[in-house]
């Protein structure tokens, strides 16, 4: 039975949502093509014929996840007070519900060594998402060095905080990286 070019369009976006939050979670090679379309309700026959592969998938998945990432930190800065906007995402990217939402938390955490390993179109994708963040703190410092910086320190502070598996120290670490950007340059 054919599906309409929209039903199409649905699950295809559902795939794509399914793996977004199946490789934050799990990485990439944490999940199976099957476990993908179990989770978005669909089976597995229609696979390939919308994706071509896993790769392509993983990349397209990334690529959406910081698009929305970059969608969120739009909105924090839309509603931070006027000169805040950085202090303003950095107390929400070194949050407890980011820190333990692997799922639906920052693709840059969750997926950067997947990228690095793997490259191709999952590092390109991840580098544009990547670039995209910069961006948004670059406009708001007004230095490139200096919101790439604070980028690197977000994201490294958020992978130990996941890492540790000690909540006291993992809350340390935020804590910690939340003072010292929050600071500024010396």
């Amino acid at each position: 039975m054919k599906v309409s070019r929209e039903r199409a369009a649905h699950n295809r976006d559902a795939v794509v949502e399914a793996a977004s939050r199946l490789f934050r979670s799990h990485g990439v090679d944490g999940v199976s093509i099957g476990e993908i379309m179990q989770e978005s309700g669909l089976t597995h026959g229609g696979f390939y014929k919308q994706f071509g592969s896993k790769e392509a998938l993983a990349a397209e998945a990334c690529a959406r996840a910081l698009e929305r990432g970059a969608e969120r930190w739009r909105g924090i800065i839309d509603a931070a007070a006027p000169g805040d906007e950085v202090k303003a995402l950095t107390q929400d990217y070194l949050s407890a519900r980011n820190r333990d939402a692997a799922e639906t938390g920052c693709a840059l955490v969750a997926v950067g060594t997947d990228s690095a390993r793997k490259g191709g179109a999952l590092a390109t994708a991840f580098r544009g998402g990547m670039e995209g963040l910069a961006d948004i703190l670059t406009e708001r410092t007004g230095d490139r060095s200096r919101a790439l910086a604070h980028l690197s320190q977000m994201v490294g502070a958020m992978v130990l905080a996941r890492a540790v598996g000690d909540p006291a120290l993992s809350e340390e670490i935020l804590e910690a990286a939340r003072g010292a950007l929050d600071a500024g340059p010396d």
